[in-house]
């Protein structure tokens, strides 16, 4: 029995939870890959404010959740393997604790792990308009070997019809560097 990919999904306090759903949909539907969901308190209350979601609805689209305060969770340790971590939506603060090492959370510790242990780490970071210390510290992530920052950017290059079709794509770039395809993921082909 092949064991499934793990993806370890943090979600923080800043705008962009309809992004979190439409990621967590579409690692469902690929059944090698399993996900790990870590929702700070911060995060709770803005997913209650931007979707129709419960807390409880919106966990049971992962395979497991735990507790921000889990810090002595599983993946809080290099020794459980993952294939990375995504975090969506991925606040300033968050940024500024990941790029100071401070892991007071169970959400900046796995950040932490998957650095140290050089795993993807893809952060969906969300604030507008960035000031010059958002800017330093995502400057200072981006050095970082595995890093990618995909901050939740609209695209018309595919003509989206709807916002759902915006959040799909934000959510399938967010996914790619996990060797995720989605189904209706359509890339740039040229002119």
């Amino acid at each position: 029995m092949n064991e499934k990919k793990r993806i370890i999904i943090g979600a923080t306090g800043a705008s962009g939870f309809p992004i979190l759903l439409q990621c967590l949909q579409l690692l469902r539907e690929q059944s090698e890959y399993e996900s790990y969901l870590v929702i700070s308190e911060s995060g709770r209350l803005t997913l209650e404010h931007e979707t129709a979601y419960s807390f409880a609805e919106v966990t049971q689209q992962a395979d497991f959740t735990l507790a921000p305060e889990a810090i002595g969770a599983p993946p809080a340790s290099g020794s459980f393997q993952t294939a990375g971590m995504l975090i969506v939506p991925c606040s300033m603060k968050t940024i500024a604790g990941i790029c100071a090492g401070y892991s007071d959370n169970l959400i900046l510790r796995a950040a932490d792990v998957t650095l140290k242990e050089q795993r993807p780490l893809v952060l969906a970071a969300r604030e507008t308009p960035l000031s010059a210390i958002h800017l330093r510290n995502l400057h200072e992530l981006s050095t970082l070997s595995g890093v990618r920052i995909i901050p939740p950017m609209l695209t018309f290059y595919h003509q989206p019809k709807s916002i759902e079709e915006m959040v799909y794509h934000t959510a399938a770039k967010l996914l790619e560097p996990f060797g995720i395809e989605a189904k209706e993921y359509r890339r740039w082909n040229g002119l």
